[in-house]
């Protein structure tokens, strides 16, 4: 009998979750994340530097080429950062972007907080408390919005998914990791033996709760294809996750 959705706590806001999430190793997971989403930003840059390039050559009535006004600084939108682990990774291999971190949970902010100072990288990390479900920013305001497993948290993820979209400037990424709900709870109890074998008994109940609470490969696609994007651009891209990336339509000249 197929895994049904088992929905876990929304906001993760008590010290001690924070605490064993920032305590357990994510560094691969990490890495991985932060690996895909700058091949995808390197795709998607090289593919406007080509259209910007063909303006460049068409154009008869301006002295100055559109490539050279381009800021080359992307402001990125992180939502359910947590404790800021995945922006932190980013701004140390990536160095022309500023982050927008956001979470709900107090919590997780507070830890987050500590982890930019260790680093020194609050000028270019915000921490901001919002719900993601009705954020506070304006349209198009952001080159990129990621995320890293906040889907499965939401009971309605299309309210997330929709102000994703909303925020995300034309032309811009949109770049959605999450963990993929497993076919059985034989391969649920795999999958946390795998993953979670040296934790303690809060973190792998936390690990299992999570993978009970995310959504199916075909769940995800249907919400994607409900905003107007291919399903196809959700992939499964480990034996847990799935993987949403596309751009969202670029307004016409």
């Amino acid at each position: 009998m197929p895994l049904s959705r088992v929905l876990e706590t929304e906001v993760m806001d008590t010290p001690q979750e924070a605490l064993d999430y920032d305590a357990m190793d994510h560094s691969e997971v990490n890495r991985i994340f932060v690996d895909d989403l700058l091949a995808a930003i390197g795709e998607q840059k090289s593919e406007v530097s080509d259209q910007e390039e063909q303006s460049d050559r068409c154009s008869l009535t301006s002295s100055t080429p559109q490539s050279a006004n381009r800021n080359p600084q992307l402001d990125i939108l992180d939502l359910g950062t947590g404790t800021a682990l995945i922006p932190i990774e980013l701004c140390k291999r990536f160095d022309r972007c500023r982050v927008m971190a956001c979470d709900a949970a107090t919590s997780m902010l507070e830890q987050a907080q500590y982890n930019l100072a260790a680093v020194n990288f609050n000028e270019r990390i915000q921490l901001k408390q919002v719900d993601a479900k009705a954020l506070p920013f304006y349209e198009t305001r952001f080159d990129v919005v990621m995320s890293n497993s906040i889907i499965h948290h939401i009971p309605e993820p299309i309210a997330v998914l929709r102000e994703a979209v909303r925020v995300t400037r034309p032309g811009g990424l949109l770049f959605f990791r999450d963990l993929l709900r497993p076919q059985s709870e034989e391969e649920r109890q795999q999958l946390v033996a795998t993953y979670a074998a040296g934790c303690n008994d809060h973190q792998r109940q936390m690990f299992a709760d999570s993978l009970h609470a995310a959504l199916s490969l075909d769940e995800i696609r249907g919400l994607i294809a409900s905003l107007g994007f291919s399903p196809e651009s959700v992939q499964q891209t480990s034996d847990r996750h799935w993987t949403w990336v596309t751009t969202t339509p670029a307004v016409s000249a």
